[in-house]
């Protein structure tokens, strides 16, 4: 029978406090608070708290790559000219302010990185769009169906998924744009609107917050896509509408949400950390 000093060379280590970085699988006795601990991967994701936008704002679009490049563009209470044209950057740490939308629009969604994003829909325009360069937004062909307040995912402006959307009590339809046409997939479990989403592909996306029914509604429900159906992850810690919807990351274990609204505009930020990522678990306490 295999044992523990077999499979790794080692006895079970006695410690005041946790080892600061433990590999998985690996198990310790912490004396201080009489448990034994095993190093696990989380079935679930989680959130944590980050540096606030530059200028608060709801009914906000976003986009990137990867936590460590985002955009932030539009937002604000409806409609022009009180909704916001500002764009911010981030860099991992903090938002930086940099060229504007051509149209000031909430409720604006957007796909891509922080160098070739969309910004699509909006309450004031609801059937434009605009494409960004890393530098300028360029208007370009409108939407060939009007509409406002959904999330969406994205490698660029050419290649995005968008779902839920309006009315206020929230749709659950997913529809993939391929640079020219689009196609209709399977429905969030949770209809909503004023959601957000991020997601590097269509086939790895994240949707979460918004508003659902009864209206007014706000939900902190996450839910990952692989392609085909949406599938139930863990919460935003506050719930929220008009969150950033931006792709910050590569699929659907990373994300950021940024700004929202709870009653009131918020600046808040949470950056997503999906299944897989290390904890630490009690598996036996004296």
């Amino acid at each position: 029978m295999a044992t523990y000093l077999g499979t790794h060379g080692s006895r079970i280590q006695n410690y005041t406090t946790d080892p600061s970085n433990p590999n998985t699988g690996e198990v310790w006795y912490n004396q201080t608070a009489n448990t034994i601990k095993m190093q696990a991967t989380t079935s679930a994701g989680s959130w944590a708290t980050g540096s606030a936008l530059n200028t608060a704002r709801s009914q906000i679009g976003g986009a990137g790559a990867n936590t460590e490049a985002a955009l932030a563009f539009g937002g604000g209470p409806p409609p022009a000219p009180s909704a916001k044209n500002n764009t911010e950057s981030w860099n991992g740490s903090s938002w930086t302010e940099v060229n504007n939308l051509n149209e000031a629009k909430a409720f604006v969604a957007g796909a891509g990185t922080y160098t070739s994003a969309i910004a699509a829909g909006g309450d004031q325009y609801s059937g434009t769009a605009e494409s960004w360069n890393g530098t300028n937004w360029t208007n370009i062909t409108d939407e060939p169906s009007a509409s406002n307040g959904y999330g969406s995912a994205g490698v660029d402006s050419t290649n995005a998924l968008f779902f839920g959307g309006s009315p206020a009590g929230g749709k659950g339809d997913t529809r993939y744009w391929n640079g020219s046409s689009w196609a209709e997939l399977n429905d969030l479990n949770l209809s909503r609107a004023n959601l957000a989403g991020s997601g590097k592909t269509y086939t790895a996306a994240l949707a979460f917050g918004g508003i659902t029914s009864p209206y007014p509604t706000f939900n902190n429900q996450t839910e990952s896509f692989n392609g085909t159906n949406w599938t139930e992850d863990g919460d935003l810690n506050t719930a929220r509408s008009g969150v950033g919807n931006a792709g910050a990351g590569a699929d659907n274990t990373a994300a950021l949400c940024f700004g929202g609204n709870t009653g009131s505009d918020t600046g808040a930020t949470e950056e997503f950390t999906g299944a897989g990522a290390p904890v630490v678990k009690t598996i036996s306490t004296d």
